[in-house]
């Protein structure tokens, strides 16, 4: 078996590194969501050594990123687990912050609901929430690009689209996150960092 790969991956991999280093300055175990090929894991818990890295994802996509991880041999790396946000408990027990990458406009929006609900009990008070992916405001594209690939998405599966930012931080309000930022990105994309709010 190969080790997969991506090209988008390796493209956005610093952009959000940048961003990761302030959010995640405090946390000490991250979940990710969706590692993917596992080439966003290996880059972040090789450049943030304080972090423990959970990697997770369905089991079709768990081999490919340990052939990452095996080659990687980064003590900071966590053996990735299976998860799939529709599940009614989620087996990862608590993390300080959760990242997820090019995931929300792949899933169905009845999964995106899923996540946020299963994030909830997951994500610490206080702890940092980034997600990283292309975003629709107000209803409308970014960009001809992101027009063109939200097409291309729904011809993929009639399920996948673009999100609209204004509802994704509805399910991010309603959990009790509070937007931090929402940072803008290379190839109109954005990364949307929320915080656990810390009731008095």
């Amino acid at each position: 078996m190969e080790k997969p790969f991506s090209q988008s991956c390796e493209n956005n991999k610093e952009p959000i590194l940048r961003v990761l280093k302030e959010a995640f300055s405090k946390a000490a175990l991250v979940l990710e969501i969706g590692s993917g090929t596992g080439q966003h894991a290996v880059h972040f818990a090789r450049n943030l050594p304080h972090l423990i890295w959970q990697p997770s994802d369905l089991p079709a996509n768990i081999p490919g990123m340990k052939l990452w991880f095996d080659e990687a041999k980064l003590p900071n790396i966590k053996e990735p687990v299976v998860l799939n946000v529709s599940d009614a408990m989620w087996t990862v027990g608590e993390a300080d912050a959760i990242f997820s990458a090019n995931t929300l406009h792949i899933m169905a929006g009845s999964k995106v609901e899923c996540m946020f609900d299963g994030m909830e009990p997951v994500l610490k008070v206080g702890g940092a929430l980034c997600i990283y992916g292309p975003f629709n405001y107000e209803g409308k594209y970014t960009s001809e690009s992101n027009e063109k690939f939200d097409a291309w998405l729904r011809g993929q599966n009639p399920q996948s689209a673009i999100r609209d930012f204004e509802w994704v931080n509805s399910l991010a309000e309603k959990i009790g996150l509070k937007l931090v930022k929402d940072h803008e990105m290379p190839a109109n994309n954005r990364l949307l960092e929320w915080r656990k709010a810390v009731w008095s």
